[in-house]
């Protein structure tokens, strides 16, 4: 699966069964419900889930949270946009 399918699939009722549980965030996400993202990733704690959970805070607007999470993952507070960031997420996870 690429990018492409990622987005593709978004026309999907719901994320497919057998994606990992922060694929499944991210498609949530980008499906306009922020609440169902943040529910699957509060609580997971490797760090592709914290990134994804910083990535959560930081489109809510709530910096101060999402540096925290951020700094949980091993990352720095991105410059890019939501866009580029939630895509550079899909990617990873699909790559891995």
């Amino acid at each position: 699966m690429d990018y492409q399918e990622f987005k593709k699939s978004l026309a999907e009722e719901f994320p497919p069964e057998d994606w990992s549980a922060v694929l499944k965030s991210l498609w949530y996400d980008a499906n306009g419900k922020w609440e169902a993202s943040h529910d699957i990733v509060d609580g997971m704690n490797n760090a592709i889930a914290k990134w994804v959970h910083a990535y959560l805070h930081r489109k809510e607007g709530d910096d101060w949270n999402a540096r925290y999470w951020y700094r949980q993952a091993g990352k720095s507070f991105p410059k890019r946009s939501l866009e580029e960031e939630h895509r550079e997420l899909v990617e990873f996870i699909l790559n891995q």
